[in-house]
């Protein structure tokens, strides 16, 4: 299962990418608007929203690609790492 994960916090890019792998996730994470975010999300399963630490434009994006790619949305509004393993719990 590949997933991507939109918003959360710098510092935790690498747990976040943790949690993924011990749920043998392949994971994309953008904490930060990036220039082309469409081309870089690509085809994933879920794309996994941290509301409260991302804006709307992001966000808009996001759900834009996701419907692209038919791919589920799961917004959160927490951005912790038990928060994103609960979620990975529930995707599988």
């Amino acid at each position: 299962m590949s997933v991507v994960i939109v918003g959360g916090h710098d510092r935790m890019v690498q747990q976040y990418k943790q949690v993924c792998k011990a749920h043998r996730c392949k994971a994309k994470v953008f904490t930060k608007k990036a220039g082309n975010l469409g081309n870089q999300i690509g085809s994933p399963d879920a794309i996994i929203i941290f509301t409260n630490t991302v804006s709307h434009q992001m966000v808009k994006s996001a759900v834009t690609e996701a419907e692209k790619a038919n791919a589920d949305v799961i917004r959160c509004h927490t951005s912790s790492k038990s928060a994103l393993n609960d979620i990975l719990e529930k995707l599988k």
